[in-house]
């Protein structure tokens, strides 16, 4: 049986690799990304079967998934919830239509995927889901609320579909990056520099280090990985017959989940406070 896979998010970073390296594994891999001119630059890269789909959109969504059945022969072994992005900004200042754009895509158009397609492993009598989250969906940190609220929302959501799946043959696993190289920090600071008032908020000086943060090139932090090492995780997610409900990937993502644990809460806040630059 060759393994049949839709991978959302594909155009640069994490879905770019897990699409490259499922294909070199034998997967039939669908790789998917948001706009039409990265379809064809996909392409060009090597990926044989691309869809363009926008979680922000419920028919493109739909059409989406339909083109993928086409190529996979009307069943799919796996769904990996790769595409997200991050929209900087302290709570306060974010306005509720910017708030509810980053859900659009992080929860609800994920969320409406996902549910498409547990449907249909149900109906086939096999399949894996695997959602990308992030050390920010265990801890929080300043200056990411939005973020911080999307990935605990997707994390709720996958845990409490998980318990509801157990009783059905389809695995439920969970993928918490730390620090990877990827082009998130550029379409981090894209977003705080559109969406955020720096100027006339009381933040000026939190803000100012967090563009600083984003505009280094290079890794920004201790322990970033390449995207190679979640797709190893990924890999294990797919082809195990007891896969892990939950994968940490980089030393801060284990520290954090050790620490959500252990710390009591007015420590905990202290140290991501220091760190959330």
């Amino acid at each position: 049986m060759r393994y049949s896979i839709l991978i959302t998010g594909c155009s640069s970073g994490i879905g770019l690799e897990a699409a490259l390296m499922l294909q070199k594994h034998n997967f039939l891999v669908v790789a998917s990304c948001r706009k039409a001119a990265d379809v064809d630059a996909l392409r060009r890269q090597g990926i044989k079967h691309v869809v363009q789909l926008d979680l922000a959109d419920s028919k493109s969504i739909e059409q989406g998934l339909k083109q993928t059945l086409e190529i996979t022969g009307g069943a799919l072994y796996a769904l990996f919830n790769n595409g997200a992005y991050g929209q900087p900004g302290a709570v306060e200042d974010l306005p509720v239509d910017v708030l509810r754009k980053q859900f659009e895509v992080n929860v609800f158009g994920t969320h409406d995927l996902t549910t498409r397609v547990v449907k249909l492993m149900l109906e086939q009598g096999y399949g894996r889901i695997v959602q990308n989250s992030s050390v920010l969906g265990l801890v929080a940190a300043p200056f990411r609320g939005s973020y911080n609220a999307s990935k605990f929302a997707l994390e709720g959501l996958t845990d409490t579909m998980r318990m509801e799946l157990s009783d059905t043959p389809i695995k439920v696993s969970t993928i918490e990056p730390g620090p990877i190289v990827s082009r998130f920090r550029d379409n981090a600071l894209i977003a705080l520099q559109s969406n955020i008032d720096v100027e006339n908020s009381r933040h000026q000086k939190g803000y100012q280090q967090a563009i600083t943060r984003l505009s280094k090139v290079g890794p920004a932090a201790s322990g970033t990985l390449p995207a190679s090492a979640v797709v190893k995780k990924l890999l294990h997610a797919l082809e195990s017959s007891n896969p892990k409900p939950r994968y940490y990937v980089t030393w801060p993502t284990y520290a954090a989940g050790l620490m959500r644990r252990v710390l009591p809460t007015c420590l905990l806040d202290r140290i991501m406070k220091s760190n959330g630059n």
